[in-house]
C-alpha cells in the first residue's frame, strides 16, 4: 500500500521538521506509513525579490498573501485521486475528531494551505476543498493548525499506533471523553485502583468504564453531552435494532493449529488454519458481523495482517476489543447465529464449547449463540478440504 501522502504549502516548512522525530508520528514517517513534503510559495515567486506578499486592495493594516506564487505551488502537487485541500484558516469550521477520522479513512492525501501575514488573496479558497479553524483564536500563520491536522490523521493510520482499540476508546470518538485510566501500583498514596478494574469481569468493567465516560461528559463538557444524548435518542427513536453480517475462510495448510470458536481440534491430516492471528474463521466471522452491523468496516481495519503485534493473537480476545466498540456507541449485543462449513473434523462435539466461549467474550447467554456445522458435499474450497469458512449473523439492540 503506498505510505499516505502529506503536502503542506507554508512560508516557514522549517517548523514542520519536529513532526518527523516526534514519538510514534516520526516512526511512521521513517516506516513509510506517510510521507511529508514541503512546498514553500516563495520558489514559485517570479520576480527577483521573491515576493509572496502584497498590499490589500481598498487599503488597511497588513500585508496580504498573493495569488500568483500559491496557484503556482498548489499546482505543481501530484495529486492523487483521493487528494483533500484543506485550508488553515480562523474562519474555518472548528477541527473535530471525526474530521481526523474522515480524512484518514476515506482520503489517501492531504494537501495543507498556511496562510500568513493578515490574509491571503480571497481567490486562494478557489483551490481548497475545506477551511479548518483549530480554535477561535488568531495566530501568526497555519504551520500549528497543519501540525495538528498531520499529527491527528498520521496517529489514525493503520501500523501508527501498537493498540488498534486505544484508537477507538478515546476521548471524542464517539462525543464522550474518555474514562480514567490506571496501573501499577495498585494503591499509591492512599488512593486505589477502583475494584472492578481489577475484577477479571470485562462485561463489568466496560460498564463502569461507559458510566465515567458519561460522567466526566456530563461534567467537564456539557455541551458534548447535550449533544451525545441528542445523537443517541435521534438514533433510538429512528432505529433500534442493527442487523449484521459476517464471513471468513482460511485455508488449511500443515504445520498450523485448528482452532473454532476458541476450541482446538485434530484434523484427520494434521491440518491446520493458515493465518496472521490464530485464523479461528468462526470467531472472525462474528467479530465482522458485529462491526458490519455498526457500519464500522472489517476486522482488517482493527487488526491489520500487517500489524506483527496481531501475530498469532487470540481471536476471542480480539472478540472482547470488537464488543467493546459496540458498546461504547450505546448497542448491546442480542443474539449471534453461525455456520461453519467444513468437511472435517466432525464439529458437533465441540458445538457447544463453541457457543460457550463466545457468549462469555461477548456478555450474553450461551442460549443467545448459535453455532451450527455443514460440509460442502465436496464442492468448492471447502469441500476439497482447501479451507475452511463460516458466516455469521448478529442481531444488535439498543437498551
Amino acid at each position: 500500500m503506498a505510505p499516505y501522502r502529506l503536502d503542506v504549502v507554508s512560508l516557514a516548512p522549517q517548523a514542520f521538521a519536529p513532526l518527523l522525530e516526534l514519538g510514534v508520528i516520526g516512526r511512521a514517517f521513517g516506516s513509510g506509513i506517510a510521507e511529508l513534503h514541503l512546498h514553500n510559495p516563495r520558489d514559485f515567486a517570479t520576480d527577483r525579490y521573491r515576493k509572496v506578499d502584497d498590499e490589500p486592495y481598498g487599503g488597511g493594516a497588513g500585508m496580504v498573501l498573493k495569488p500568483e506564487p500559491v496557484f503556482a505551488a498548489v499546482e505543481s502537487i501530484p495529486r492523487r485521486s483521493g487528494a483533500r485541500v484543506l485550508l488553515m484558516s480562523p474562519q474555518g469550521r472548528p477541527l473535530q475528531q471525526a474530521d481526523l477520522q474522515r480524512w484518514a479513512h476515506d482520503h489517501d492525501q492531504l494537501v495543507l494551505l498556511c496562510g500568513h501575514y493578515e490574509g491571503f488573496d480571497e481567490r486562494i479558497r478557489s483551490l481548497v476543498d475545506e477551511e479548518v479553524s483549530v480554535g477561535d483564536f488568531v495566530l501568526t500563520g497555519g504551520e500549528l493548525p497543519a501540525m495538528t491536522v498531520i499529527n491527528g490523521v498520521v496517529r489514525l493510520l493503520p501500523g501508527t499506533v501498537g493498540t488498534a482499540q486505544s484508537l477507538v476508546e478515546e476521548s471524542h470518538s464517539a462525543l464522550l471523553l474518555e474514562h480514567p485510566h490506571y496501573t501499577r501500583p495498585a494503591e499509591f498514596q492512599g488512593m486505589a485502583v477502583p475494584a472492578v478494574l481489577r475484577s477479571g469481569n470485562h462485561a463489568a468493567i466496560e460498564t463502569w468504564r461507559q458510566q465515567q465516560r458519561e460522567q466526566r461528559t456530563r461534567d467537564r463538557r456539557p455541551d458534548l453531552y447535550a449533544r451525545w444524548r441528542m445523537a443517541r435518542d435521534d438514533a433510538g427513536a429512528a432505529m433500534q435494532m442493527r442487523i449484521g453480517n459476517g464471513y471468513d475462510i482460511h485455508r488449511l495448510v500443515q504445520g498450523r493449529p485448528l482452532i473454532l470458536g476458541g476450541v482446538t481440534l485434530e484434523h484427520p491430516d494434521g491440518l491446520g488454519l493458515d493465518g496472521h492471528s490464530d485464523a479461528d474463521v468462526l470467531v472472525h466471522a462474528v467479530m465482522d458481523a458485529l462491526l458490519g452491523a455498526l457500519s464500522l468496516g472489517d476486522i482488517g481495519k482493527y487488526f491489520p495482517p500487517t500489524d506483527p503485534q496481531w501475530k498469532g493473537a487470540d481471536s476471542l480476545q480480539l472478540l472482547e476489543q470488537v464488543v467493546a466498540l459496540v458498546t461504547q456507541r450505546g448497542w448491546q449485543v442480542v443474539n449471534v447465529d453461525a455456520v461453519v462449513i467444513a468437511e472435517r473434523p466432525k464439529l458437533k462435539p465441540h458445538i457447544e464449547a463453541m457457543r460457550g466461549n463466545i457468549a462469555t467474550r461477548i456478555g450474553i447467554a450461551a442460549d443467545a449463540v448459535g453455532v451450527k456445522a455443514t460440509t460442502n458435499e465436496r464442492l468448492g474450497p471447502e469441500g476439497r478440504e482447501e479451507g475452511i469458512s463460516c458466516q455469521a449473523v448478529v442481531l444488535l439492540g439498543q437498551p
